[in-house]
């Protein structure tokens, strides 16, 4: 896999220079001048640990949350601080962990950003299908939050049981989102479970839509080498036809499909907390993307408590980007809306995309990767399938390493990927 990677990685930045990171941050963060900046923060707290999730978490303990969210208060503050006046920011996003553990506060952190930042998109949370009450769902709605994130999986239980999660009434689901409703419902997914069939991943999208959704995220299975899943993924045959048939399917419906992996049955209805040009992260295993350079905070909860109470940021590893690295990372995450337009790309490098990526472009057309219309290149299902295909290489070669070092060392000393 990592020879897969390695390969791309120095065709597309005609280096052979890899990914260095660094155990090296900046006090102070030049993000001001940024443009389509997003907001992202991170609560590391779960009743229970899930054992196909690879995301930074901890079992939950009130006083650790509240002394974890007092550090997070004041992180917000020490950068936000930098900033002359307000800066305008497209959006901001709560991951976990399950940040409705901390719903009573979170009216308290959307308050501390908003002093330091003017939120033009809306606000979006992840949830555990338990928190899906009307208590918790009007406590969100008062904070301001307007899009939901409800991680369901799967609704079937004999995915369920696969995946260490309890049955779920959908019934009791749509009653609550009916009674406090937001902008955006999203319903995650995963696909490409043992013998997963389209039947299987239909029904569980017809459920959705039918309990409350207005969007879905349908993420494929990947086995990290940190988690300790005992889950198959399917093989390469297997994920593509099952990808191709529930996008034919969702767009038969009348789906607009919003990226890779996710479709809205209404318009507005958006849910993405990773397609922005730049944005900044707050709390454990939170990254910051600015034009020269990418960061990722220590994934130890008491670390990170211990940097914010000696004023500092609490960043691990830092990757001060090439040009050539930056335009990678640029395309990759951009691709993943399943479009790439080259005005955009010009707008944000000054330099043609298809001076930059020429070849590369044509290649792909040729192949059936994508197709072009006035500069906007779109993924085929081809293309969708394969950008799949190869971030799950990605995932595994870098996303995998990286966050497996974090989870053992809260600041190493340097990672090369």
């Amino acid at each position: 896999m990592s020879i897969i990677t390695d390969l791309t990685r120095m065709w597309l930045t005609r280096s052979v220079k890899p990914f260095i990171f660094r155990n090296e941050y900046d006090q102070v963060l030049p993000f001001e001048e940024c443009q389509d900046l997003g907001l992202y923060v991170h609560i590391p707290f779960c009743k229970q640990l899930c054992g196909f999730c690879p995301y930074c978490k901890e079992i939950y303990s009130e006083e650790k949350c509240n002394r974890y969210l007092d550090a997070l208060l004041r992180e917000i503050h020490m950068v936000g601080g930098q900033c002359k006046g307000k800066k305008s920011v497209t959006s901001l996003y709560f991951g976990g962990g399950t940040p409705a553990l901390a719903a009573a506060r979170l009216k308290e952190i959307i308050a501390a950003l908003g002093e330091h930042f003017t939120i033009t998109q809306g606000i979006g949370v992840e949830l555990h299908p338990d928190n899906v009450t009307v208590p918790i769902l009007e406590t969100l709605r008062d904070a301001g939050v307007t899009k939901l994130s409800i991680g369901i999986q799967s609704f079937q239980q004999k995915y369920q049981s696969i995946l260490g999660r309890t049955a779920i009434d959908g019934k009791a689901m749509l009653e609550a989102l009916t009674q406090v409703p937001f902008e955006t419902v999203s319903m995650d997914f995963i696909f490409a479970l043992p013998c997963q069939s389209f039947e299987d991943l239909k029904a569980d999208i017809d459920t959705a839509f039918q309990s409350g959704a207005n969007h879905v995220a349908i993420y494929p299975f990947i086995d990290f080498s940190f988690t300790p899943s005992t889950v198959s993924p399917m093989d390469k045959l297997g994920k593509r036809k099952l990808l191709d048939s529930i996008t034919r399917y969702c767009q038969e419906k009348g789906y607009k499909r919003n990226s890779i992996w996710t479709f809205s049955g209404e318009a507005a209805a958006s849910y993405s907390s990773m397609t922005r040009d730049n944005f900044l992260g707050f709390g454990c295993s939170a990254t910051t993307l600015l034009r020269d350079q990418f960061k990722v905070n220590t994934f130890s909860v008491e670390e990170y408590c211990r940097r914010i109470d000696h004023e500092t940021i609490p960043t691990a590893l830092t990757l001060r980007f090439t040009l050539r690295q930056r335009m990678v990372y640029y395309l990759f995450w951009t691709a993943y809306s399943t479009r790439v337009d080259a005005q955009a790309f010009q707008q944000f490098f000054g330099v043609s995309l298809e001076k930059m990526y020429g070849l590369e472009l044509k290649m792909a057309k040729l192949f059936g990767f994508v197709t072009e219309e006035d500069g906007v290149y779109k993924m085929t299902l081809k293309g969708a399938f394969y950008y799949h295909y190869y971030e799950n290489f990605y995932t595994l070669a870098y996303i995998d390493k990286m966050w497996g070092l974090l989870r053992k060392e809260a600041f190493p000393e340097r990672m090369e990927l």
